[in-house]
C-alpha cells in the first residue's frame, strides 16, 4: 500500500486502486457496448501516467499500471451487461470517493481528482466523431467530468 493511503482500511485503498478502472469501463460503455478503441486507450493512459503523472501521483500509477489490461477485462465482466444497470453500479461506487477524498492528503486528493477527470475526459475523445468533431457522444458527455465524485478544492 502507498504512504498516501496509510489513514485508509483496505476496501477504500481498494477502491482507490479500483477507480480509474472504474472510470474507463464508465466512458467507455457510456455509449451502450463498451467500445475497445476507448479501452485501448484507458490501458495507453494508465501507462503514460505511469510515466507522466504528478510527481504526487508516481507511485500510485504504479501500482494501477501494472496489469490494468487484465484488470480492466475481469472488472467488465462483474458488471451487467446493460449499460443502465452497469453504469447505475460504478456510479454508486465512484461516489463513496467522497467519504475517502477527504481522508488524503489534499493535495494527493486533488491531484487524484485532476488525473481521473483528465482520463475520462480522453478515453471520451478516443472513439467516433468526423475529424475529431463531435468525438464525445451524448452519454458520455454526461459522465466525462464524473459528477458523482466531487471536488476534493471544496473540502
Amino acid at each position: 500500500m502507498i504512504e498516501e493511503f496509510k489513514n485508509l482500511n483496505s476496501e477504500e485503498a481498494e477502491l482507490m486502486y479500483k477507480a480509474p478502472l472504474l472510470v474507463s469501463i464508465l466512458i467507455a460503455g457510456a455509449d451502450e457496448e463498451i467500445d475497445k478503441a476507448e479501452l485501448n486507450e484507458a490501458v495507453s493512459l494508465s501507462k503514460l501516467k505511469k510515466i507522466t503523472a504528478r510527481e504526487d501521483l508516481d507511485e500510485y500509477y504504479e501500482v494501477v499500471s501494472s496489469d490494468f489490461e487484465e484488470k480492466v477485462e475481469a472488472l467488465i465482466h462483474q458488471y451487467p451487461e446493460k449499460v443502465e444497470q452497469r453504469n447505475k453500479e460504478i456510479i454508486t461506487e465512484l461516489e463513496k470517493l467522497n467519504d475517502i477524498l477527504p481522508k488524503l492528503d489534499k493535495k494527493f486528493a486533488l491531484e487524484f481528482y485532476e488525473s481521473i477527470k483528465d482520463m475520462a475526459k480522453k478515453i471520451a475523445e478516443s472513439s467516433g466523431g468526423i475529424l475529431g468533431y463531435m468525438a464525445v457522444g451524448y452519454e458520455e458527455s454526461k459522465l466525462i467530468k464524473l459528477p458523482m465524485i466531487k471536488d476534493p478544492a471544496q473540502y
